[in-house]
């Protein structure tokens, strides 16, 4: 899950190991004591190289380059690093330590260097690639919401084509590109920082990653906030339609506070009037697309569901959405094709980041989903039925994971991180992406686990604004301090 507000608002405008690691590591133990060769990349960062074995299997064997970046502490007292991943999967943790002026505050950044990495298989670091542009143009494009056997024929045939793309042009890296050997290659990062415990902080699927971390190197952790938490119980199916209710609540608060906007674009004065006008608009959208200023491109019910539901996002993304939301009512798309494009990462010239190569790449691995299309497809109409507003367009549309050429590695299960030092889970009560009640569990779940509520919207908490959960977070982050109040 991504953090898109900062892209949305210029619409406006039009070896140190121990414990259960260490067997792990005596075989690894050329990476755990490599050598970091930093060089000056722009702005007063850094960038450098890791290098990782392809399979913790077989460490002897193909390596990997793990893109790194960091901007140096500012301040005398430096603590040691401070490790970033955005979310996704598939986030570049390069670009987002890129903007660490804004992603973490003046007092961390004095602390610690701010240290940031692709993935493995994401952006920089031996990506995934699976679909051309105009492939891709076509997935985003596919109908979700199939009403006639020719739409759900397209809906399967899109979703195996991306499959066997994968396959065909990067198959030998989609076994080994799960979170649990990105968490692996955390911990050689944390070595090769010098860090004797790592300090880190991960926002939405970066928890997740954390929580993989800490319940692999539990004594290996020095501090870490786990914002926007995922509950790595649940399944595939689950998450999606905890998600769609998430965005139901996310799109009921959207609409309050639209009706006090002078520019609020609904005729209606209650969330279920903006409710039903949506989906009166989407449905338009299904049997003929919105007009398109910006390119050739169709903008149908998919691509408008996008651009309605990637605002929800970010509270300072609503004004956005009313701007895109009055435009679709006249029949114009074309912002709402724009935000389409932000959330898929389309660049003005047609190409893509491989941000959704590598989370469906990710997530195929790490989520065990039934290989029976038509079981899949049942889900889907169940989701429509818990979420009506939503659900039918997040529980629903394309999973490549029905036809992945390889085998999900990963579990739904609890974490525990025993022996772990306290961590901090940060939970947002009007969380549209990870649901506030995923941060509930997943704080209950770990062993050390302690949760710090937010009562506000948008996805995540930390420097959006509120001072309450900034300050709590930053005293935990250098002083290991546990929070004294729990509630913001």
């Amino acid at each position: 899950m991504r953090r898109l507000a900062r892209l949305l608002v210029p619409l406006l405008a039009v070896p140190l190991v121990s414990g259960p690691a260490m067997a792990e590591a005596r075989p690894l133990a050329r990476y755990y004591s490599q050598h970091l060769a930093w060089s000056a990349c722009g702005g007063g960062f850094e960038c450098t190289d890791l290098k990782v074995p392809l399979d913790y299997a077989k460490p002897n064997g193909e390596q990997l380059k793990i893109k790194v970046i960091r901007l140096k502490a500012s301040g005398k007292d430096r603590i040691g690093s401070v490790v970033l991943n955005p979310g996704g999967p598939g986030g570049s943790g390069v670009d987002y330590a890129k903007a660490a002026k804004t992603v973490v505050s003046p007092q961390i950044r004095a602390r610690f260097d701010v240290v940031g990495f692709d993935p493995r298989g994401v952006a920089a670091s031996s990506p995934v690639h699976c679909l051309t542009s105009k492939q891709m143009d076509r997935y985003a494009a596919l109908d979700a919401t199939p009403d006639t056997p020719a739409e759900a024929k397209a809906l399967r045939a899109g979703a195996k084509e991306f499959a066997d793309s994968c396959k065909a042009r990067s198959g030998k890296l989609l076994a080994h590109v799960g979170t649990a050997d990105a968490a692996r290659d955390m911990d050689v990062l944390r070595a090769a920082l010098g860090d004797k415990g790592l300090t880190y902080l991960g926002k939405s699927y970066g928890t997740f990653l954390g929580a993989t971390y800490a319940e692999l190197f539990p004594k290996n952790v020095r501090t870490m906030v786990l914002d926007g938490a995922l509950d790595p119980t649940l399944s595939s199916f689950k998450l999606n339609v905890a998600q769609a209710k998430g965005f139901e609540v996310a799109f009921a608060a959207f609409a309050e506070d639209c009706f006090k906007a002078t520019d609020c674009p609904f005729a209606g004065t209650t969330a279920d009037a903006a409710f039903a006008e949506t989906a009166a608009l989407l449905k338009k959208a299904d049997k003929k697309p919105l007009r398109n200023s910006q390119d050739t491109r169709k903008i149908n019910e998919s691509i408008a569901v996008m651009g309605v539901l990637t605002p929800l996002y970010d509270h300072q993304a609503w004004p956005v959405l009313r701007i895109a939301l009055k435009q679709a009512f006249k029949g114009d798309g074309t912002i709402l094709l724009r935000i389409s494009d932000l959330y898929y990462e389309r660049k003005d010239d047609g190409s893509y980041s491989n941000q959704t190569d590598a989370n469906l790449a990710v997530n195929c691995l790490d989520h065990p989903t039934t290989r029976n299309p038509a079981v899949y497809e049942k889900q889907a109409r169940e989701a429509a039925k818990i979420a009506p507003h939503f659900g039918a367009y997040i529980g629903g549309g394309a999973n490549p994971c029905v036809y992945w050429p390889v085998k999900a590695t990963g579990k739904d299960r609890a974490l525990h991180a025993k022996g772990a030092p306290p961590i901090l889970v940060v939970g947002t009560k009007r969380d549209p992406a990870t649901p506030y009640a995923w941060a509930q569990a997943l704080a209950k779940q770990l062993k050390s686990g302690m949760l710090l509520s937010y009562d506000g919207d948008g996805h995540t908490a930390y420097r959006t604004g509120s001072t309450c959960v900034d300050t709590a977070v930053d005293a935990y982050l250098i002083d290991r301090k546990v929070p004294e109040t729990r509630d913001c």
